[in-house]
């Protein structure tokens, strides 16, 4: 699946192709009429996964003006809110200045509640007669001037289902979104890894996403995100397993490691739980000997891992492992 993400500041925004009603953000927005009738379009996708009684919670608020929203649980989506945005007026067309209004206020919603990820369908667009371009401008800039100022939103998703539609918002979001985030960040990025044993070696995934190759599992560290908890995160996004083990390895900067930007890379190793699974961002996934690592490896990942096989060897010097709950206790 298509997906680019950006950090700027203490948000992250991701543009993807996929499902909205599969996003495991905290809420999800609709794209609403006054009516709150979910009978159409991405209405009625969120219907059929959340199940009838969604609607009949939010048509309890109707009519409602255009521009306004309407929040209500989840039902049986993984969001636990629906922001019902209404971004059509009465006779079913949009505007830029209706989805800006609109847009607002879900930001605004949003905030009150005190969430920390949000995912957006491109509001307006389909019978609203809006086009993903014009949508993806005032949606983006909303959303920037809103996460300018101290926010609890650290995670805006913009979902898109069909690649046409993933294209142009991209196009509109690359240029503005890559230039600022150019700017906002002239210092290093923290970034952590986590080399995940199991009985037959370390887990590794494929990455879809530039620069391509194998990869230890990984990402980049959230604003107000302890490393240790970054890396729990980053091994249950990405291989679907759960830390019950961790203990901090070794860190990596130089420059260059990372052909995209300057990164400083914490890397943990630990134990966890659970099924295999390959994440968005990944592939494939598999558990590889040090005799069986595949080619080719990402990033600095072949250094790291010779680093971490030796030290294996050498009998694990310093090694304490420590659980989730413990390593929260050193910050």
């Amino acid at each position: 699946m298509n997906r680019v993400t950006f950090y700027l500041g203490g948000a992250r925004y991701q543009v993807k192709q996929g499902d909205l009603t599969a996003e495991p953000a905290e809420g999800i927005v609709n794209a609403a009429n006054s009516r709150m009738v979910m009978g159409g379009g991405v209405a009625a996708a969120i219907r059929r996964k959340a199940g009838a009684s969604l609607e009949e919670e939010a048509r309890k608020h109707a009519p409602v003006p255009a521009g306004r929203v309407v929040v209500t649980g989840g039902g049986q989506l993984p969001a636990r809110y629906v922001l019902h945005a209404v971004s059509v007026d009465d006779h079913g067309h949009s505007s830029a200045e209706l989805v800006r209004q609109a847009t607002r206020n879900v930001l605004g919603e949003a905030e009150r509640l005190g969430l920390a990820s949000l995912a957006f369908p491109a509001l307006g667009c389909g019978v609203g007669g809006l086009t993903i371009p014009e949508a993806a401008t005032v949606m983006l800039e909303e959303s920037l001037r809103h996460t300018a100022t101290s926010s609890s939103l650290r995670t805006l998703t913009f979902v898109l289902w069909s690649e046409t539609d993933f294209g142009d918002f991209l196009a509109v979001a690359e240029p503005l979104l890559g230039q600022l985030t150019a700017k906002a960040f002239r210092n290093p990025l923290p970034t952590v890894d986590i080399i995940i044993e199991k009985e037959a070696g370390v887990v590794l995934v494929k990455r879809k996403n530039y620069p391509p190759g194998w990869a230890i599992p990984g990402g980049f560290v959230d604003y107000g995100e302890s490393l240790e908890e970054a890396a729990v995160r980053e091994a249950r996004e990405e291989t679907g397993l759960a830390v019950t083990h961790l203990e901090q390895f070794h860190t990596y900067s130089r420059p260059g490691r990372d052909p995209r930007f300057h990164t400083i890379a914490t890397v943990f190793v630990g134990r966890a739980e659970g099924h295999l699974c390959a994440g968005d961002d990944a592939g494939e996934i598999g558990v590889f000997s040090e005799q069986q690592l595949p080619r080719p490896l990402a990033f600095d990942h072949l250094s790291i891992l010779t680093d971490y096989f030796t030290w294996c060897r050498a009998g694990r010097p310093g090694s304490g492992f420590f659980t989730e709950k413990e390593a929260t206790k050193i910050l």
